[in-house]
Protein backbone atom coordinates (compact mmCIF):
# COMPACT_ATOMS: atom_id res chain seq x y z
CA UNK A 1 0.00 0.00 0.00
CA UNK A 2 1.12 3.53 -0.64
CA UNK A 3 0.83 6.16 2.11
CA UNK A 4 -2.01 7.85 0.24
CA UNK A 5 -4.05 4.65 0.40
CA UNK A 6 -3.89 4.31 4.17
CA UNK A 7 -6.63 5.18 6.59
CA UNK A 8 -6.47 8.71 8.03
CA UNK A 9 -3.75 8.79 10.65
CA UNK A 10 -4.77 8.53 14.30
CA UNK A 11 -2.29 9.01 17.13
CA UNK A 12 -4.36 7.01 19.61
CA UNK A 13 -6.11 4.14 17.82
CA UNK A 14 -8.49 3.61 20.74
CA UNK A 15 -9.64 7.23 20.84
CA UNK A 16 -13.32 7.77 21.54
CA UNK A 17 -13.86 9.88 18.42
CA UNK A 18 -13.51 8.85 14.82
CA UNK A 19 -15.02 5.96 12.91
CA UNK A 20 -15.03 2.18 12.71
CA UNK A 21 -15.00 0.40 9.34
CA UNK A 22 -16.73 -2.95 8.81
CA UNK A 23 -15.44 -5.19 5.99
CA UNK A 24 -17.12 -8.25 4.51
CA UNK A 25 -14.86 -9.85 1.91
CA UNK A 26 -16.09 -12.53 -0.48
CA UNK A 27 -14.56 -14.39 -3.40
CA UNK A 28 -15.23 -11.54 -5.83
CA UNK A 29 -16.56 -8.74 -3.65
CA UNK A 30 -15.55 -6.43 -0.83
CA UNK A 31 -18.42 -4.83 1.07
CA UNK A 32 -17.89 -2.04 3.58
CA UNK A 33 -19.82 0.09 6.01
CA UNK A 34 -18.42 2.98 8.04
CA UNK A 35 -19.87 4.05 11.40
CA UNK A 36 -19.29 7.33 13.18
CA UNK A 37 -18.36 7.13 16.87
CA UNK A 38 -19.85 10.50 17.70
CA UNK A 39 -21.79 11.54 20.82
CA UNK A 40 -25.02 10.18 19.33
CA UNK A 41 -23.69 6.64 19.21
CA UNK A 42 -22.96 4.49 16.20
CA UNK A 43 -24.24 6.10 13.01
CA UNK A 44 -23.59 4.72 9.54
CA UNK A 45 -22.38 7.44 7.17
CA UNK A 46 -20.78 5.45 4.30
CA UNK A 47 -21.53 2.08 2.76
CA UNK A 48 -20.88 0.26 -0.47
CA UNK A 49 -19.01 -2.53 -2.22
CA UNK A 50 -16.62 -3.50 -4.95
CA UNK A 51 -18.06 -6.33 -7.07
CA UNK A 52 -16.53 -8.36 -9.87
CA UNK A 53 -13.04 -8.52 -8.39
CA UNK A 54 -10.83 -10.42 -10.84
CA UNK A 55 -13.22 -9.81 -13.72
CA UNK A 56 -14.89 -6.49 -14.47
CA UNK A 57 -14.80 -4.76 -11.10
CA UNK A 58 -17.46 -2.20 -10.23
CA UNK A 59 -17.64 0.15 -7.24
CA UNK A 60 -20.77 1.56 -5.64
CA UNK A 61 -21.00 3.74 -2.56
CA UNK A 62 -23.75 5.62 -0.73
CA UNK A 63 -23.94 7.89 2.25
CA UNK A 64 -25.82 7.00 5.42
CA UNK A 65 -29.09 8.31 3.98
CA UNK A 66 -28.75 6.17 0.87
CA UNK A 67 -27.65 8.96 -1.49
CA UNK A 68 -25.38 7.61 -4.24
CA UNK A 69 -21.81 8.94 -4.03
CA UNK A 70 -20.01 6.74 -6.55
CA UNK A 71 -21.12 4.24 -9.18
CA UNK A 72 -18.56 3.25 -11.80
CA UNK A 73 -16.68 0.35 -13.33
CA UNK A 74 -12.92 -0.05 -13.27
CA UNK A 75 -11.08 -0.20 -16.56
CA UNK A 76 -9.52 -3.46 -17.71
CA UNK A 77 -7.87 -5.55 -15.02
CA UNK A 78 -7.31 -2.73 -12.53
CA UNK A 79 -8.79 -4.72 -9.61
CA UNK A 80 -7.82 -8.36 -9.86
CA UNK A 81 -7.31 -9.35 -6.20
CA UNK A 82 -8.77 -8.69 -2.78
CA UNK A 83 -5.59 -6.85 -1.86
CA UNK A 84 -5.92 -4.52 -4.84
CA UNK A 85 -9.55 -3.89 -3.95
CA UNK A 86 -8.61 -3.06 -0.37
CA UNK A 87 -5.86 -0.67 -1.46
CA UNK A 88 -8.27 1.17 -3.75
CA UNK A 89 -11.02 1.26 -1.13
CA UNK A 90 -8.71 2.67 1.54
CA UNK A 91 -7.66 5.46 -0.80
CA UNK A 92 -11.30 6.27 -1.57
CA UNK A 93 -12.19 6.27 2.13
CA UNK A 94 -9.26 8.56 2.91
CA UNK A 95 -10.54 11.07 0.36
CA UNK A 96 -14.07 10.94 1.78
CA UNK A 97 -13.21 10.91 5.50
CA UNK A 98 -11.11 14.03 5.91
CA UNK A 99 -10.85 14.81 9.59
CA UNK A 100 -12.52 11.53 10.58
CA UNK A 101 -9.83 9.05 11.71
CA UNK A 102 -10.49 5.33 11.56
CA UNK A 103 -9.90 3.85 15.00
CA UNK A 104 -10.72 0.20 14.28
CA UNK A 105 -11.76 -2.26 11.58
CA UNK A 106 -14.22 -5.12 12.07
CA UNK A 107 -14.40 -8.13 9.78
CA UNK A 108 -17.04 -10.72 9.07
CA UNK A 109 -15.40 -14.14 9.36
CA UNK A 110 -17.61 -17.07 8.45
CA UNK A 111 -16.00 -19.73 10.63
CA UNK A 112 -14.79 -19.53 14.21
CA UNK A 113 -14.70 -23.29 14.77
CA UNK A 114 -14.99 -24.44 18.38
CA UNK A 115 -12.27 -22.05 19.55
CA UNK A 116 -13.89 -18.68 18.95
CA UNK A 117 -17.21 -18.35 20.75
CA UNK A 118 -17.30 -14.57 20.62
CA UNK A 119 -15.70 -11.73 18.63
CA UNK A 120 -11.97 -11.34 19.19
CA UNK A 121 -9.24 -8.80 18.51
CA UNK A 122 -6.96 -10.20 15.82
CA UNK A 123 -3.21 -10.49 16.06
CA UNK A 124 -0.80 -12.74 14.18
CA UNK A 125 -1.52 -15.67 16.50
CA UNK A 126 -5.28 -15.40 16.11
CA UNK A 127 -4.87 -15.11 12.34
CA UNK A 128 -2.92 -18.38 12.29
CA UNK A 129 -5.73 -20.08 14.22
CA UNK A 130 -8.31 -18.74 11.78
CA UNK A 131 -6.24 -19.89 8.81
CA UNK A 132 -6.28 -23.40 10.29
CA UNK A 133 -10.08 -23.35 9.93
CA UNK A 134 -9.94 -22.81 6.15
CA UNK A 135 -10.69 -26.53 5.45
CA UNK A 136 -14.04 -26.09 7.24
CA UNK A 137 -15.06 -23.21 4.93
CA UNK A 138 -12.75 -23.28 1.90
CA UNK A 139 -15.00 -21.09 -0.28
CA UNK A 140 -15.42 -18.34 2.32
CA UNK A 141 -12.70 -18.27 4.98
CA UNK A 142 -9.69 -17.46 2.77
CA UNK A 143 -11.44 -14.40 1.35
CA UNK A 144 -12.63 -13.24 4.80
CA UNK A 145 -9.05 -13.37 6.07
CA UNK A 146 -7.37 -11.66 3.11
CA UNK A 147 -8.00 -8.05 4.22
CA UNK A 148 -7.11 -8.92 7.82
CA UNK A 149 -3.73 -10.21 6.66
CA UNK A 150 -3.11 -7.15 4.50
CA UNK A 151 -3.92 -4.71 7.28
CA UNK A 152 -1.86 -6.61 9.85
CA UNK A 153 1.13 -6.30 7.54
CA UNK A 154 0.65 -2.65 6.61
CA UNK A 155 -1.05 -1.18 9.69
CA UNK A 156 -0.19 -3.46 12.65
CA UNK A 157 -1.14 -0.71 15.13
CA UNK A 158 -4.71 -0.49 13.78
CA UNK A 159 -7.04 -2.63 15.94
CA UNK A 160 -8.93 -5.31 14.02
CA UNK A 161 -11.79 -7.44 15.34
CA UNK A 162 -13.07 -10.69 13.83
CA UNK A 163 -16.82 -11.27 14.15
CA UNK A 164 -17.94 -14.84 13.52
CA UNK A 165 -21.02 -16.20 11.79
CA UNK A 166 -20.76 -19.41 13.81
CA UNK A 167 -20.36 -17.96 17.32
CA UNK A 168 -24.03 -17.21 18.04
CA UNK A 169 -24.96 -20.88 17.57
CA UNK A 170 -22.56 -22.16 20.23
CA UNK A 171 -25.46 -22.00 22.71
CA UNK A 172 -27.09 -25.00 21.03
CA UNK A 173 -27.32 -28.24 23.04
CA UNK A 174 -24.87 -31.05 22.19
CA UNK A 175 -27.47 -33.12 20.33
CA UNK A 176 -28.12 -30.23 17.96
CA UNK A 177 -24.45 -30.11 17.01
CA UNK A 178 -23.90 -33.80 16.24
CA UNK A 179 -23.88 -35.94 13.13
CA UNK A 180 -24.53 -39.68 13.47
CA UNK A 181 -21.00 -40.54 12.37
CA UNK A 182 -18.24 -42.33 14.28
CA UNK A 183 -17.51 -40.11 17.27
CA UNK A 184 -13.88 -39.52 16.31
CA UNK A 185 -15.04 -37.27 13.48
CA UNK A 186 -16.99 -35.07 15.88
CA UNK A 187 -13.89 -34.71 18.02
CA UNK A 188 -12.00 -33.65 14.88
CA UNK A 189 -14.50 -30.87 14.23
CA UNK A 190 -17.03 -32.55 11.93
CA UNK A 191 -20.16 -31.17 13.53
CA UNK A 192 -23.03 -28.78 12.96
CA UNK A 193 -21.84 -25.20 13.35
CA UNK A 194 -24.58 -23.08 11.77
CA UNK A 195 -24.12 -19.74 10.03
CA UNK A 196 -25.80 -16.32 9.60
CA UNK A 197 -25.17 -15.90 13.32
CA UNK A 198 -24.54 -12.16 13.07
CA UNK A 199 -27.94 -11.70 11.45
CA UNK A 200 -29.71 -13.79 14.09
CA UNK A 201 -27.92 -12.04 16.91
CA UNK A 202 -28.96 -8.67 15.51
CA UNK A 203 -32.58 -9.82 15.29
CA UNK A 204 -32.43 -11.14 18.86
CA UNK A 205 -31.04 -7.82 20.14
CA UNK A 206 -33.55 -5.82 18.12
CA UNK A 207 -36.39 -7.92 19.46
CA UNK A 208 -35.14 -7.50 23.01
CA UNK A 209 -35.06 -3.72 22.63
CA UNK A 210 -38.14 -3.19 20.47
CA UNK A 211 -40.45 -6.18 21.02
CA UNK A 212 -39.63 -7.61 24.47
CA UNK A 213 -42.45 -10.16 24.36
CA UNK A 214 -41.05 -11.59 21.13
CA UNK A 215 -37.56 -11.94 22.60
CA UNK A 216 -38.76 -13.78 25.69
CA UNK A 217 -40.60 -16.55 23.84
CA UNK A 218 -40.13 -19.28 21.24
CA UNK A 219 -39.18 -17.57 17.99
CA UNK A 220 -38.25 -18.94 14.58
CA UNK A 221 -36.29 -16.50 12.42
CA UNK A 222 -36.18 -16.97 8.64
CA UNK A 223 -33.09 -15.37 7.09
CA UNK A 224 -34.07 -15.42 3.42
CA UNK A 225 -31.47 -13.92 1.11
CA UNK A 226 -29.19 -15.39 -1.53
CA UNK A 227 -28.11 -17.57 1.37
CA UNK A 228 -31.05 -19.02 3.30
CA UNK A 229 -31.31 -20.46 6.77
CA UNK A 230 -33.64 -20.61 9.77
CA UNK A 231 -32.88 -20.36 13.46
CA UNK A 232 -34.89 -21.42 16.50
CA UNK A 233 -34.51 -18.94 19.36
CA UNK A 234 -35.58 -19.51 22.94
CA UNK A 235 -35.25 -16.43 25.13
CA UNK A 236 -33.02 -14.92 22.45
CA UNK A 237 -30.57 -17.85 22.35
CA UNK A 238 -29.97 -20.15 19.39
CA UNK A 239 -31.10 -23.72 20.06
CA UNK A 240 -31.24 -25.02 16.48
CA UNK A 241 -30.49 -23.87 12.96
CA UNK A 242 -30.83 -25.34 9.47
CA UNK A 243 -27.26 -24.85 8.24
CA UNK A 244 -24.77 -27.38 9.53
CA UNK A 245 -21.13 -28.22 8.82
CA UNK A 246 -21.19 -25.94 5.78
CA UNK A 247 -23.40 -23.21 4.37
CA UNK A 248 -24.89 -25.74 1.92
CA UNK A 249 -27.26 -27.44 4.35
CA UNK A 250 -30.91 -26.81 5.12
CA UNK A 251 -33.12 -24.66 2.91
CA UNK A 252 -32.69 -24.24 -0.87
CA UNK A 253 -30.91 -20.99 -1.75
CA UNK A 254 -30.13 -18.84 -4.77
CA UNK A 255 -27.47 -21.16 -6.17
CA UNK A 256 -26.95 -23.62 -3.28
CA UNK A 257 -28.83 -26.89 -3.03
CA UNK A 258 -29.84 -27.02 0.64
CA UNK A 259 -30.36 -30.42 2.28
CA UNK A 260 -29.20 -33.27 0.09
CA UNK A 261 -28.99 -37.01 0.63
CA UNK A 262 -25.26 -37.74 0.96
CA UNK A 263 -25.83 -40.73 -1.31
CA UNK A 264 -26.49 -38.33 -4.17
CA UNK A 265 -22.91 -37.08 -3.96
CA UNK A 266 -21.62 -40.66 -4.07
CA UNK A 267 -23.87 -41.38 -7.06
CA UNK A 268 -22.68 -38.27 -8.94
CA UNK A 269 -19.08 -39.31 -8.45
CA UNK A 270 -19.63 -42.92 -9.49
CA UNK A 271 -22.27 -42.69 -12.21
CA UNK A 272 -21.26 -39.39 -13.80
CA UNK A 273 -17.54 -39.48 -13.11
CA UNK A 274 -17.70 -36.06 -11.47
CA UNK A 275 -14.72 -34.94 -9.41
CA UNK A 276 -15.13 -33.56 -5.91
CA UNK A 277 -14.26 -30.10 -7.23
CA UNK A 278 -16.93 -30.35 -9.93
CA UNK A 279 -19.54 -31.55 -7.45
CA UNK A 280 -18.63 -28.81 -5.00
CA UNK A 281 -18.93 -26.15 -7.69
CA UNK A 282 -22.30 -27.48 -8.82
CA UNK A 283 -23.76 -27.67 -5.30
CA UNK A 284 -22.62 -24.15 -4.39
CA UNK A 285 -22.97 -22.29 -7.67
CA UNK A 286 -25.34 -24.11 -10.05
CA UNK A 287 -28.09 -25.50 -7.83
CA UNK A 288 -30.88 -24.04 -5.68
CA UNK A 289 -33.31 -21.68 -7.39
CA UNK A 290 -31.01 -21.32 -10.39
CA UNK A 291 -30.65 -25.04 -10.91
CA UNK A 292 -34.34 -25.83 -10.46
CA UNK A 293 -35.61 -22.99 -12.60
CA UNK A 294 -33.00 -22.79 -15.31
CA UNK A 295 -33.95 -19.12 -15.32
CA UNK A 296 -32.43 -17.19 -12.43
CA UNK A 297 -31.25 -17.28 -8.82
CA UNK A 298 -33.16 -14.05 -8.11
CA UNK A 299 -36.51 -14.59 -6.39
CA UNK A 300 -38.19 -11.51 -7.82
CA UNK A 301 -37.20 -12.52 -11.35
CA UNK A 302 -38.69 -15.95 -10.74
CA UNK A 303 -41.92 -14.49 -9.38
CA UNK A 304 -42.18 -12.27 -12.47
CA UNK A 305 -41.38 -15.08 -14.91
CA UNK A 306 -43.92 -17.22 -16.77
CA UNK A 307 -41.39 -20.00 -17.37
CA UNK A 308 -42.46 -23.40 -15.95
CA UNK A 309 -39.10 -23.78 -14.27
CA UNK A 310 -39.59 -20.53 -12.37
CA UNK A 311 -42.84 -21.75 -10.82
CA UNK A 312 -41.22 -25.08 -9.98
CA UNK A 313 -38.36 -23.38 -8.13
CA UNK A 314 -40.65 -21.05 -6.17
CA UNK A 315 -42.98 -23.89 -5.15
CA UNK A 316 -40.06 -26.00 -3.95
CA UNK A 317 -38.59 -23.06 -2.03
CA UNK A 318 -41.88 -22.40 -0.20
CA UNK A 319 -42.48 -26.10 0.48
CA UNK A 320 -39.04 -26.62 2.01
CA UNK A 321 -39.23 -23.43 4.06
CA UNK A 322 -42.51 -24.49 5.63
CA UNK A 323 -41.07 -27.90 6.49
CA UNK A 324 -38.00 -26.35 8.07
CA UNK A 325 -40.03 -23.85 10.09
CA UNK A 326 -41.94 -26.77 11.61
CA UNK A 327 -38.64 -28.51 12.32
CA UNK A 328 -37.29 -25.45 14.11
CA UNK A 329 -40.48 -25.15 16.15
CA UNK A 330 -40.10 -28.78 17.22
CA UNK A 331 -36.62 -28.01 18.55
CA UNK A 332 -37.98 -25.35 20.95
CA UNK A 333 -41.29 -26.95 21.88
CA UNK A 334 -43.57 -24.77 19.75
CA UNK A 335 -43.59 -21.34 18.18
CA UNK A 336 -44.82 -18.03 19.58
CA UNK A 337 -43.41 -15.84 16.81
CA UNK A 338 -42.09 -16.10 13.27
CA UNK A 339 -39.71 -13.43 11.91
CA UNK A 340 -38.86 -12.84 8.25
CA UNK A 341 -35.62 -11.03 7.50
CA UNK A 342 -32.90 -10.47 4.83
CA UNK A 343 -33.50 -9.68 1.14
CA UNK A 344 -36.36 -12.05 0.30
CA UNK A 345 -37.76 -12.11 3.81
CA UNK A 346 -37.94 -8.34 4.07
CA UNK A 347 -39.05 -7.55 0.51
CA UNK A 348 -41.13 -10.40 -0.89
CA UNK A 349 -44.73 -10.24 0.34
CA UNK A 350 -45.77 -13.16 -1.95
CA UNK A 351 -43.18 -15.49 -0.42
CA UNK A 352 -44.15 -14.52 3.13
CA UNK A 353 -47.81 -15.12 2.24
CA UNK A 354 -47.15 -18.50 0.61
CA UNK A 355 -44.99 -19.78 3.48
CA UNK A 356 -47.47 -18.67 6.13
CA UNK A 357 -50.38 -20.24 4.24
CA UNK A 358 -48.62 -23.60 4.60
CA UNK A 359 -48.21 -22.93 8.33
CA UNK A 360 -51.83 -22.07 9.09
CA UNK A 361 -52.18 -25.39 10.95
CA UNK A 362 -49.61 -24.09 13.44
CA UNK A 363 -51.65 -20.97 14.16
CA UNK A 364 -49.91 -18.67 11.67
CA UNK A 365 -52.41 -16.20 10.18
CA UNK A 366 -51.34 -13.14 8.19
CA UNK A 367 -53.00 -9.78 7.89
CA UNK A 368 -52.93 -9.55 4.09
CA UNK A 369 -52.97 -5.75 4.05
CA UNK A 370 -50.17 -5.42 6.60
CA UNK A 371 -48.10 -8.01 4.72
CA UNK A 372 -48.56 -6.26 1.39
CA UNK A 373 -47.63 -2.92 2.96
CA UNK A 374 -44.48 -4.35 4.56
CA UNK A 375 -45.51 -3.51 8.11
CA UNK A 376 -43.43 -4.60 11.08
CA UNK A 377 -46.12 -6.91 12.45
CA UNK A 378 -47.86 -8.70 9.60
CA UNK A 379 -50.01 -11.24 11.45
CA UNK A 380 -53.68 -10.77 12.19
CA UNK A 381 -54.70 -9.57 15.64
CA UNK A 382 -56.17 -13.01 16.42
CA UNK A 383 -53.22 -15.06 15.16
CA UNK A 384 -51.91 -17.40 17.90
CA UNK A 385 -48.44 -16.98 16.38
CA UNK A 386 -47.29 -13.42 15.78
CA UNK A 387 -45.49 -12.83 12.49
CA UNK A 388 -42.96 -10.06 11.97
CA UNK A 389 -40.92 -8.42 9.23
CA UNK A 390 -37.68 -7.10 10.75
CA UNK A 391 -34.76 -5.75 8.73
CA UNK A 392 -31.45 -7.35 9.62
CA UNK A 393 -28.18 -5.42 9.84
CA UNK A 394 -25.13 -7.64 10.15
CA UNK A 395 -22.75 -4.71 9.70
CA UNK A 396 -24.35 -2.87 12.63
CA UNK A 397 -23.96 -6.02 14.72
CA UNK A 398 -20.30 -6.21 13.73
CA UNK A 399 -19.79 -2.56 14.63
CA UNK A 400 -21.33 -3.09 18.06
CA UNK A 401 -19.10 -6.11 18.64
CA UNK A 402 -16.01 -4.20 17.52
CA UNK A 403 -16.77 -1.39 19.94
CA UNK A 404 -17.48 -3.83 22.77
CA UNK A 405 -14.25 -5.78 22.26
CA UNK A 406 -12.14 -2.60 22.11
CA UNK A 407 -13.99 -0.61 24.78
CA UNK A 408 -15.03 2.11 22.38
CA UNK A 409 -17.90 4.43 23.21
CA UNK A 410 -21.32 3.72 21.74
CA UNK A 411 -24.85 4.65 22.72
Amino acid sequence: MTPNSQFPAQANPLAQDGAVVMLNAGSSSLKFEVFDLGPGGLQCFLRGQIDGIGHQAHFRAKDGAGLALHDASFSGDAITTQHAALVWLLAWLRAHMVGKPVVAVGHRVVHGGTQFLQPVRVDAGVLRQLEALVPLAPLHQPHNLAPIRSLLAERPELPQVACFDTAFHQSQPPEAQMFALPWRFHEDGVRRYGFHGLSYEYIARTARNQVPALAAGRTVVAHLGNGVSLCALLDGRSLATTMGFTALDGCPMGTRCGSLDAGVVIHLARAYGMSMDAIESMLYLESGLLGLSGVSSDMQELLDSSAPGARRAVDYFVYQLAREVASMAAAIGGMDALVFTAGIGENSAPIRLAVCARLAWMGVHLDAQANAAGAARISSASSPVSVWRIATNEERMMAEHTCEVLGLRQA
